[in-house]
């Protein structure tokens, strides 16, 4: 199996099995999802989603979490993973917002990334989220999944996943594709113990098959 029949083959079924993919962070406008995003550096999407409520409706845009300090912004994200970093990247993210970008939010890898807690992952998620541009944001799952299936060819890095998938996804269906990814690997293709048997794309697996 060539690799462009492998792409063809997974890509098919995916648009069957899950026409609409979206994801799984709870959000209302794109600050706020930028919020999410940030706050879900491992950590779940479940658990993000239960602390997300009270703190967009207490922050609504970036100008008020700009005024806010990081007492404040603690209590309401401290049950996620490293609390104390994301609550000081959460205010100087909005306070940049406000700054440099007049309170709107930028629609360019570039400028996104420029934002305190966002790398290129979180740039990608926004960008593919929020205005269906082809990016790919390259997580544990995408890499992961990818790697086992043979979309990727044992890449090393999440840039090297990304370029890779890029190549061989057609520019229309990238945005679906990385939610594709992230579902399977979140549960399907798991981490210690992929369900290979629950599989509907697993003839075109180079793990399963071996080659």
């Amino acid at each position: 199996m060539t690799i462009k029949e492998r792409y063809a083959g997974v890509i098919s079924i995916f648009q069957e099995v899950m026409p609409e993919p979206k994801t799984e962070l709870q959000y209302d406008t794109p600050f706020h999802l930028l919020l999410a995003v940030i706050l879900s550096a491992q950590c779940t999407d479940k658990r993000i989603n239960m602390v997300t409520p009270a703190l967009f409706e207490r922050f609504p845009d970036p100008a008020d979490l700009a005024a806010s300090n990081e007492e404040e912004v603690f209590e309401y994200i401290k049950s996620v993973t490293f609390p104390n970093n994301k609550t000081r990247h959460l205010l100087k993210a909005a306070r940049m917002l406000v700054e440099d970008y007049g309170g709107e939010m930028p629609t360019d890898i570039d400028n996104l990334m420029k934002l305190p807690g966002v790398g290129r992952k979180t740039a990608n998620v926004m960008l593919s989220v929020v205005w269906n541009k082809a990016a790919m944001a390259v997580d544990t799952h995408v890499f992961r999944v990818s790697n086992r299936i043979g979309l990727t060819n044992n890449s090393k890095t999440p840039l090297e996943t990304e370029k890779t998938l890029m190549k061989y996804i057609p520019e229309n269906l990238v945005a679906k594709a990385h939610h594709w990814l992230i579902l399977h690997g979140r549960y399907v293709c798991k981490a210690r113990k992929p369900e290979c048997m629950e599989c509907v794309i697993k003839e075109y697996c180079k793990l399963y098959n071996g080659k």
